[in-house]
């Protein structure tokens, strides 16, 4: 019988929580079964999202917001599971990224930190499942960034023998791996993604995210905001490297709009949309210039005016991952499935080419459920 793995994520956007069943093939590869998309409610998200910043009694509010985002996943898992006709016991593990609050890898005493907040304990009392979860620390332990993890599984799901090939994940931040013609695997953060453009459409419109890029299609892109934005030193720097929320906050966008003065709201949304293309265009460009294909996944791959500049400035065929059989918003919690079946195996699930931790490393921590 098939072996079967879970992966859960809730990514850098907030929007909510993807769950992926996946069966293991003849081959070993992965192939998704089941998908599900929970949204959060309103009073956690607000919460996760207040507690990426300092406040008031945070290790409290912090522990139970992670019990709660526990609960959410467990109802995740039973939604995968009931329709899928797939028994709890034949899951070998689940692999839970929990909640970035914050990602300050290097920082600080050398070594920093980066916080997901999950229960890993708690998921597995409520699922009866092992779970594999805390999947970033050990890379950031070992001297690496701990993010992105991902490449080593686009690699492995998309990589095609004689193709120089770009995997753009597109959630609240851009990373990027780039897969070369004769498998050698790299990958960064190579920018914001949704989480600028979702900030400002909340601000002005109380709409959580720009749908089909709708709303940016319809501004102007100001010349003088987007080369402020691009003259971001983070975008200059050298890979390896990551970040997050930590960085690109609204209150980041700030100067820049003071400096390139205030615009109409749509022309600044279009400037968005346009920033978070051209990074990642530029990226490719300095990193891999020799790339055949970009394929996007993540929440961008569903905005059309989104992909639409990504294929004008890149001069690629640009498509979502749907083409290589995995849908875009599954892919990312399709990967935590691959990292956690790593880690139940002892294989390592980093790429020190990628974070710049110190050699490869078993990734996660497991609690087992029996």
């Amino acid at each position: 019988m098939q072996d079967a793995w879970i992966g859960l994520m809730s990514g850098t956007s907030l929007d909510g929580i993807d769950a992926v069943l996946a069966l293991e093939d003849a081959q070993g590869r992965l192939q998704g079964v089941a998908h599900v998309h929970r949204p959060f409610d309103a009073a956690l998200r607000a919460e996760l999202l207040a507690l990426n910043r300092r406040g008031d009694d945070e290790l409290h509010r912090a522990a139970l917001a992670a019990n709660a985002l526990m609960r959410a996943y467990a109802e995740a898992v039973d939604a995968l599971l009931a329709p899928a006709g797939v028994a709890r016991e034949r899951v070998r593990a689940l692999g839970a990224h929990g909640q970035t609050v914050r990602h300050r890898p290097g920082e600080f005493d050398g070594t920093g930190y980066t916080i997901q907040l999950a229960n890993g304990a708690r998921l597995a009392e409520l699922t009866g499942i092992d779970v594999v979860c805390d999947f970033r620390s050990r890379d950031v332990a070992a001297g690496g960034q701990g993010a992105p993890l991902v490449p080593a599984f686009h690699a492995a799901r998309f990589g095609r023998a004689g193709e120089s090939l770009a995997v753009l994940n597109i959630g609240g931040i851009a990373n990027l791996s780039l897969i070369d013609a004769d498998g050698g695997v790299r990958g960064f953060d190579c920018g914001p993604g949704n989480v600028l453009m979702d900030a400002w459409v909340q601000q002005h419109r109380g709409e959580t995210f720009d749908a089909d890029g709708a709303w940016a299609a319809t501004g102007r892109v100001q010349p003088a905001l987007l080369a402020a934005c691009l003259g971001e030193p983070f975008l200059a720097k050298a890979p390896p490297k990551s970040t997050g929320r930590d960085l690109f906050t609204p209150e980041w966008l700030l100067p820049h709009l003071a400096a390139a003065g205030m615009a109409d709201p749509a022309d600044v949304m279009a400037t968005l949309a346009e920033f978070t293309a051209l990074a990642a265009v530029q990226a490719l460009r300095a990193h891999q210039p020799g790339a055949q294909r970009l394929v996007v996944c993540g929440g961008g791959a569903f905005n059309a005016h989104l992909m639409q500049r990504l294929a004008a400035l890149s001069g690629l065929p640009v498509q979502s991952t749907a083409v290589d059989g995995v849908p875009p918003d599954q892919v990312e919690a399709m990967a935590f499935a691959w990292l956690a079946r790593a880690a139940v195996r002892r294989e390592a699930g980093n790429v020190p080419a990628v974070t710049g931790a110190a050699g490869p490393r078993v990734l996660g921590a497991l609690y087992p459920a029996r």
